[in-house]
């Protein structure tokens, strides 16, 4: 098995990101919920952490994740949000990932 490069994990996990819908609704979810309660309830950002959206995504993402735990769906213009935003969280996806489930999709 190669090494896999930190160029590759982020071309893929961006990728995927970008385009599939368990990905992105699944990362949404995860790093909402990763936020304090107070970034969640006033969806934004309070804590410089980490962990979490970023100040100019909060309100709009904070806003979908909510939406998603309580009616499990966006529509397509969301998702189209959601596709162009969520990437840029890649390193956070890759730290709450387990790392060899991912570098075996990676590898493929």
């Amino acid at each position: 098995m190669n090494k896999i490069t930190k160029v590759q994990i982020r071309s893929f996990v961006k990728e995927k990101l970008s385009t599939d819908p368990l990905w992105a609704r699944h990362a949404l979810l995860k790093i909402f919920e990763l936020q304090t309660r107070e970034e969640q309830e006033s969806k934004a950002t309070v804590d410089y952490n980490g962990v979490g959206f970023t100040g100019t995504d909060g309100r709009i993402l904070s806003s979908l994740a909510l939406q998603l735990q309580k009616k499990r769906r966006l529509s397509e213009k969301q998702m189209e949000i959601v596709y162009k935003k969520i990437p840029k969280y890649w390193g956070q996806v890759v730290k709450i990932s387990n790392k060899n489930h991912l570098y075996s999709l990676i590898n493929l």
